[in-house]
């Protein structure tokens, strides 16, 4: 037994919901708990086929609270991605709603229950901090202005109802996810491996990241640690600038590094996801779970690529 199997808590079975259980997140933690005996019911948007499945619409409002009597715990990762296209006005809409709504209408059914969970791990974002420079920032540290910030406020005080309830609420604020799976670094993969990889902007702008397996068992310490309440920073403990991520994915894959990507035509590409996302800086310790006694995996950033990438680089 290692250290993450460790810390992990208890072993015994326990009921679990997920929402957005066929998102890279969801379903590697699906996957892994039941694995380990444990019985997971996920949230889809569709009817229900049987009893591992509970229906929901948040669009119109509904959700099958029925099926969620008597759980110990559940993960809410559900969200429309911000990173997959330009930010108009309905698209800014969608992601808004797919966050704040969703997420009050399944915090309040649960609270409604006879039997609600002991513990909702809701997600939530670094974006809370906004474009920071070098600034430390933790758990204490204030919001920051823009798009993105007003979200996650809007989205971590979605659960007010659950906490109210006295249920135990962990939002958990997630840095970019590395996983060759999906997500992030996927869509860094083809400049790279056609040698036209580079910074972006400056490269000066922070990056706060955290390993796919280093999150799924973050996931699983907040659920095991009763202690643990309200934001919780997620991240690997170091941070790195963007020109030292560049060049580290750059030594990792085998491919140079030569080519930044100036600021406008970021700018002129995804408009003003650019500078809530690509060239924002945001420093993150992970505070909270440090102090709680986590143990992170792959703490250092060219370690987690070599582990996602086969141990030994070179070029996918």
């Amino acid at each position: 037994m290692d250290d993450q199997d460790r810390q992990s808590g208890s072993r015994e079975s326990l009921r679990i919901a997920i929402s957005g259980a066929s998102g890279l997140i969801g379903s590697a933690l699906a996957g892994l708990m039941a694995n380990e005996g444990h019985e997971i019911r996920r949230l889809v948007r569709r009817p229900a086929v049987d009893e591992t499945e509970v229906s929901w619409a948040p669009e119109s409002g509904e959700v099958e609270a029925e099926r969620l009597e008597g759980l110990d715990a559940v993960v809410h990762l559900a969200g429309e991605s911000i990173a997959s296209g330009r930010w108009s006005a309905s698209r800014k809409e969608r992601i808004r709603a797919s966050r704040v709504g969703a997420t009050r209408l399944l915090c309040d059914a649960l609270a409604r229950l006879k039997a609600p969970p002991g513990v909702i791990v809701s997600a939530s974002a670094i974006g809370y901090y906004g474009n920071r420079g070098d600034e430390l920032l933790d758990e204490t540290s204030p919001p920051g202005q823009g798009f993105l910030p007003e979200v996650v406020q809007a989205w971590e005080a979605a659960v007010s109802g659950a906490e109210e309830a006295g249920i135990r609420v962990v939002t958990l604020r997630i840095g970019v996810v590395l996983s060759r799976s999906g997500g992030a670094l996927p869509r860094m993969l083809l400049p790279f491996n056609l040698g036209l990889g580079g910074r972006l902007g400056s490269g000066r702008q922070f990056m706060s990241w955290i390993a796919l397996n280093d999150l799924i068992s973050a996931i699983r310490f907040a659920i095991d640690t009763p202690t643990l309440s309200g934001p919780v920073n997620a991240t690997a403990p170091e941070a790195v600038t963007n020109e030292v991520f560049t060049r580290t994915l750059g030594r990792v894959l085998r491919r140079p590094t030569l080519l930044p990507v100036p600021a406008f035509a970021l700018r002129l590409a995804v408009g003003q996801m650019a500078d809530e996302a690509l060239l924002s800086s945001v420093r993150v310790r992970p505070r909270k779970l440090e102090e709680s006694g986590f143990s992170f995996r792959h703490p250092h950033l060219e370690a987690a690529l070599r582990f996602e990438f086969g141990r030994q680089g070179g070029a996918l």
